[in-house]
């Protein structure tokens, strides 16, 4: 009885391995059904977990800080607002900024590829058109159709920057992007000739159009997104001696255009150099406070915040400052909040840079990696410039502390560039990123 039992389990088991490998898709449902149901589906913020917290964090310390900081103009006699007004203006737009961050951290990044070109023409042109027809703020024509096309530029330059330098990496080490300074070689040497065609009219002129076009409304900016050019060529493999002439050329450029024929807004430029030094090297122990610059205020204002803060919406300067809300919220923060808390802030901003070298690592190809590195980049290099003009370490620039001064514009370009990062870090664990041809991994 045993034995005809056994013989009949090891028949029936027979017929069912038989079924198995005749129906592979039945054995695997049945093999592996925990797998099947343990796939996540849509998830609502996808991608590093990390960054959307410090972005949630960024946004509520907005909320607080332009409330307290729009007291000035909620009682000022010329503003018909109140500061109730500036706070749900606020809310508004770190809401708009949520959106725009879960919309676009939902697209493939290579839809920005293939839009490359096409954002950094349509940028280039807006930002061009705003010396002509722009609304003009604090001596500069900045702003056309309710926006400032020069942050949306300064993104698209990235872009732009990260398609061009991904295309080429099979060769990007051994291209020359600087043509000789003889005019007279370019169209008669055939050596120059390529350099023009593989080098410099697609790798280094986007950069130069770029920056010539945003240095007459915001030096800094312009400054900036050269800046960032430089890291994002170097870490894609460009030429050092190459990257070296480009630096001493664009010095020169910059005293020739901006000093000797007062380009742009130069003499905005050399003026807040001069009150910069000044503050170094002249006394204004005697001098009243309200003929103070907006640097000595500011840095006032974080000698009297201390390590603790005054606390919440009690800041004295904010009434003695011409803009706490934009270009001095790192000084308004410190006063009400105390350095502890600007100091965890401050790490909140180095904490996005380091997600963004992880989200650029684990990228297998040139063109998101180099994309998340130009847009982390602007993020945080932004952040350390407002710091540094607060603390009286460089000159005033206007750059505002992203996700938290109050700015339409510039909040929502930057919830766009984290957007993109977030999409591609979505991206990586999706393992939905595709391998173009000729697109190297950058090592």
């Amino acid at each position: 009885m045993d034995k005809t039992q056994r013989a009949g389990t090891e028949s029936i088991e027979n017929i069912e391995h038989t079924d198995n490998i005749e129906n592979p898709e039945s054995a695997q449902a049945q093999t592996q059904p925990e797998a099947t149901e343990g796939k996540s589906g849509f998830k609502l913020f996808a991608g590093d977990k990390v960054l959307w917290i410090i972005l949630a964090t960024l946004g509520m310390i907005s909320i607080l800080v332009v409330y307290s900081s729009s007291a000035k103009m909620g009682y000022s006699p010329y503003e018909s607002r109140t500061a109730t007004d500036f706070l749900l203006e606020q809310i508004k737009r770190v809401s708009i900024c949520a959106a725009l961050i879960l919309v676009v951290h939902r697209l493939n990044c290579r839809l920005y590829n293939r839009l490359a070109l096409l954002l950094f023409l349509g940028c280039t042109l807006l930002t061009a058109a705003t010396y002509f027809t722009a609304q003009t703020t604090n001596g500069a024509a900045r702003w056309i159709l309710g926006i400032q096309p020069s942050e949306a530029l300064k993104i698209a330059t990235v872009v732009f920057l990260a398609r061009q330098l991904a295309a080429r990496q099979a060769k990007i080490s051994r291209l020359r992007i600087v043509p000789s300074l003889d005019p007279r070689k370019w169209f008669k040497s055939p050596a120059q000739k390529k350099i023009w065609r593989e080098g410099t009219i697609p790798v280094l002129l986007p950069v130069v159009i770029a920056c010539g076009t945003i240095v007459t409304a915001h030096t800094s900016s312009a400054i900036l997104v050269f800046a960032i050019s430089m890291i994002m060529m170097y870490v894609g493999r460009v030429k050092g001696t190459e990257l070296l002439k480009v630096l001493g050329l664009a010095a020169a450029a910059g005293i020739i255009f901006l000093f000797a024929f007062k380009i742009g807004r130069s003499d905005t430029a050399t003026s807040r150099v001069g009150t910069w030094k000044d503050l170094w090297t002249k006394s204004w122990t005697e001098t009243s406070i309200d003929q103070l610059p907006d640097t000595e205020r500011a840095m006032i204002a974080i000698h009297e915040g201390g390590l603790f803060g005054r606390g919440a919406g009690r800041s004295l300067m904010r009434v003695k400052l011409t803009h706490p809300e934009c270009d001095y919220t790192f000084a308004l923060f410190v006063e009400e909040y105390g350095m502890i808390l600007a100091v965890i802030m401050m790490i909140f901003y180095l904490w996005i840079s380091v997600r963004g070298i992880v989200i650029f690592t684990r990228c297998e190809t040139a063109f998101p990696s180099l994309l998340v590195l130009g847009l982390v980049l602007l993020i945080t290099l932004q952040a350390l410039l407002h710091v540094m003009v607060a603390v009286n370490l460089i000159p005033e620039t206007g750059q505002t502390l992203p996700f938290v001064s109050r700015g339409g514009s510039s909040m929502f370009f930057s919830a766009i560039a984290m957007g993109m990062v977030l999409g591609v870090s979505r991206q990586n664990d999706e393992k939905s990123h595709d391998k173009p041809r000729g697109e190297s991994i950058v090592e």
